[in-house]
């Protein structure tokens, strides 16, 4: 682990909270246009994330250098993955409240720490393990009164694809854990915007719409907020450790629990507050824990989901 001087950390510190306000932001915009499948908005994110990127990628070594990759094969696989969490956590936001699916999706994190035992055969610590059952317990808390109205609700469909997306944003970060120290977080960023766009277009025969001025807008916003988020991310990252800046990605929570009252008159329940909390809290023990033991594998995985989106 490196050390950085205080004003540096601090720097990164801010960064990351800037980025995952953005983020949260760039759902709620997806949310707003409601009329838009899933498929069109991930579309939309994809190709309007790239005019960011792109000036990012001049702008910090080129773009040649920046994009450069090892292996299509594994940026097509990660982008395959990914891009079905992203649409699967976009059509969640049909269904959902917004702090709701923010909450859900921090689950993440704790499947990484399931799969990775179970795919690359890590060790599966005692203090792991209770974080899991913590955070399991949290979703639950959670997802029971949507599931308690019938599995068959638009309620119970919200959720199964909000935890289908945080499930495979999970797997999505298990191969990029094999792509490290191969590939950049720069050519990952790039390719994976490129591969989302491509494979959104798979989604057309399913009923695309011509978004009216309104949508349109709010699709742009979101694909272009979302590239400024990436970027925001990946600077964070220049100025702290991982395991220093993961803990501050639950400011999404905040933010969700802001913009969905604001803008959405979505008032946070009891039971989201509490399965919130305890999610958090799992979390929290995992990022604690790997820091203890040396390493910031864990944080790194969970942001490196934010880029997901």
């Amino acid at each position: 682990m490196t050390t950085a001087p205080q004003s540096t950390v601090m720097r990164g510190i801010l960064l990351m909270m800037a980025s995952v306000t953005v983020f949260t932001l760039m759902s709620a915009l997806i949310k707003a246009a409601e009329g838009v499948p899933a498929g069109e908005a991930m579309f939309f994110r994809s190709l309007l994330a790239l005019p960011p990127i792109i000036v990012w990628l001049m702008t910090h070594g080129g773009i040649a250098q920046g994009i450069r990759t090892v292996s299509v094969r594994s940026h097509v696989v990660r982008g395959v993955v990914g891009s079905c969490a992203m649409g699967l956590g976009f059509a969640g936001l049909k269904f959902l409240p917004l702090p709701e699916v923010t909450a859900i999706q921090f689950v993440t994190p704790i499947a990484v720490v399931v799969l990775a035992a179970v795919i690359l055969g890590e060790k599966f610590r005692l203090i792991r393990i209770s974080a899991v059952l913590l955070g399991f317990v949290g979703v639950v808390i959670i997802v029971a009164p949507r599931l308690s109205v019938g599995l068959g609700s638009r309620e119970a469909l919200g959720v199964g694809l909000v935890l289908g997306s945080a499930c495979l944003a999970a797997l999505a970060q298990i191969f990029v854990k094999g792509m490290a120290g191969r590939e950049s977080t720069t050519a990952i960023v790039f390719w994976f915007s490129i591969t989302s766009m491509v494979l959104s277009l798979v989604t057309v025969p399913f009923g695309w719409v011509l978004p009216n001025g309104h949508e349109l807008a709010l699709l742009c916003g979101a694909g272009l907020i979302g590239g400024v988020g990436q970027i925001l991310l990946t600077s964070s990252y220049r100025n702290a450790d991982a395991s220093v800046l993961a803990p501050f990605t639950y400011v999404s929570i905040l933010s969700s629990v802001l913009i969905g009252y604001v803008w959405f008159d979505e008032v946070p329940t009891v039971s989201m507050v509490t399965g919130a909390m305890l999610i958090v809290v799992a979390g929290v023990i995992i990022v604690l824990r790997e820091r203890a033991l040396g390493t910031d594998a864990t944080a790194r995985r969970k942001v490196k989901a934010k880029g997901l989106w």
